[in-house]
């Protein structure tokens, strides 16, 4: 049976403020940058699909090649002979594009591209912006993947466009609940196994669609013919140019080594050289640096450190240790366990978007909390109306009685943050995978909820 699924996911957000862009009665300049294969060119796509628009992607051909293919596609857009007959620089083709008098979209995806083949691109626009593009009817889009030129050409305070640019856009992994636009046959039980391995990656989920042909095949994603085996590597080889120490660490992270010293002792590394790829890491968003909840000054003694992206834990927990066995058509040993342990890190994160989605009260900061042996998966408060709550995830099917020893455990737990004590309101929940009895639990005032009811898109 042939299952089709939405080629266009959601993204309803950014098209809106694109439209937005667009429709305004002034030049724009914006920028839109994110890792590879998260779906910028399929947002542009979408975005320019019925409009006068002009899409140019760059590559790592010359500096010349790539004007030429640029002014081409340009004179074709604006029908003009001067470009169509001539050899203009990037300043000059830039100026003719200004006097097109209709509203024209100029798309330049992977930017970057043109600046590893002309240090000066950074310059030239920002004159061409200057002088002639800050006073047309042009909308100029910027794209790009590498996060860290995007950053330091683009967006930086040091770039000669820094402060030119009207709107930005970083493009984010879709949420849990869009898996199920590409697996529209799967339960929600089947999604959480797909995310833990593709996150919100489009293109993954697409590879993953092509791959899998019932939940039980799930090792053909990451087969050696298949297209993540090798991602993770050449993703972090087009930001880093020697990522052994950078491998090494996130290894040490998949493997839940998430403090400070724990990681330089997984490692191996100096402590100088891990707190330096960290920032690196951070700044990348690859890794994100997490303070429990309540702690508002952030002391970096508190900090534990973790991968934002499943695709990438998973690749480092399960992919990385084992490409001998994999290349060799081998099983990596205890994979359903180990697995399924995993997936109770994932299961955290998706409870923490469903939560922000439902809103059980008004809360405005949620995270982990932790203190010395204490741990809670999950808590949330509102300063003003000192309101708290307090969430238990759990990977399992549970039982009433199961809730029961989890909600009194967890309610001992709650004791130790010291917020507001004697003077706030208490939320005390759970969310599984399944639960039997939740109608009989939030009688008793409890939050409860498992995969029954997330909604799913």
């Amino acid at each position: 049976m042939l299952i089709v699924f939405k080629v266009f996911v959601n993204r309803n957000d950014e098209l809106n403020f694109l439209d937005s862009a667009y429709r305004s009665d002034r030049s724009e300049f914006i920028v839109i940058y994110g890792r590879r294969r998260i779906g910028k060119t399929e947002l542009l796509r979408e975005f320019i699909k019925d409009k006068n628009a002009v899409y140019f992607l760059a590559d790592e051909r010359s500096d010349q090649d790539n004007l030429s293919d640029f002014r081409t596609l340009v004179a074709g857009g604006i029908d003009s002979e001067l470009l169509s007959a001539s050899n203009l620089d990037w300043g000059d083709t830039l100026k003719e594009v200004s006097k097109n008098e209709k509203r024209l979209i100029i798309v330049i995806d992977e930017y970057p591209y043109l600046i590893s083949g002309n240090k000066s691109i950074p310059s030239i626009f920002q004159k061409a912006w200057d002088l002639y593009l800050n006073d047309s009817n042009v909308m100029l889009i910027l794209c790009g993947s590498s996060i860290s030129m995007m950053e330091q050409h683009v967006l930086g305070s040091k770039s000669p466009l820094y402060g030119r640019r009207s709107g930005q856009i970083r493009v984010e992994p879709l949420k849990f609940k869009h898996t199920a636009s590409f697996f529209p046959e799967l339960m929600a039980e089947d999604l959480v196994k797909i995310y833990g391995i593709t996150d919100g990656i489009p293109y993954y989920l697409k590879e993953a669609r092509y791959r899998i042909k019932k939940i039980s095949d799930l090792e053909s994603i990451y087969s050696v013919e298949g297209l993540l085996i090798e991602e993770a590597e050449i993703l972090l080889k087009y930001e880093f140019r020697e990522p052994a120490k950078y491998f090494s660490i996130l290894k040490a992270l998949a493997f839940g080594n998430t403090k400070f010293g724990d990681i330089v002792n997984a490692t191996g590394l100096s402590s100088s050289i891990i707190s330096q790829y960290l920032s690196n890491l951070i700044i990348l968003n690859i890794v994100k640096a997490q303070y429990p909840v309540t702690d508002m000054n952030q002391r970096s003694r508190n900090a534990r450190y973790y991968i934002t992206d499943n695709y990438f834990t998973f690749w480092f927990r399960f992919v990385y240790p084992n490409k001998s066995l994999i290349y060799n058509n081998l099983l990596i040993p205890d994979f359903g366990s180990d697995f399924n342990r995993y997936l109770g890190h994932v299961f955290e994160k998706i409870s923490a978007e469903f939560l922000w989605e439902v809103r059980p009260f008004g809360f405005t900061q949620m995270g982990r909390w932790w203190h010395k042996d204490v741990e809670i998966d999950l808590v949330a408060f509102n300063e003003k109306t000192k309101e708290m709550m307090f969430i238990e995830c759990k990977w399992s099917l549970l039982s009433m009685g199961d809730c029961l020893r989890v909600l009194n455990k967890l309610k001992e737990k709650s004791m130790a943050i010291k917020w507001n004590p004697g003077g706030r309101k208490e939320y005390f929940g759970i969310i599984a995978k399944r639960i039997e009895g939740k109608d009989a639990l939030r009688e008793k005032g409890f939050l409860v909820f498992d995969l029954d009811d997330f909604v799913l898109e």
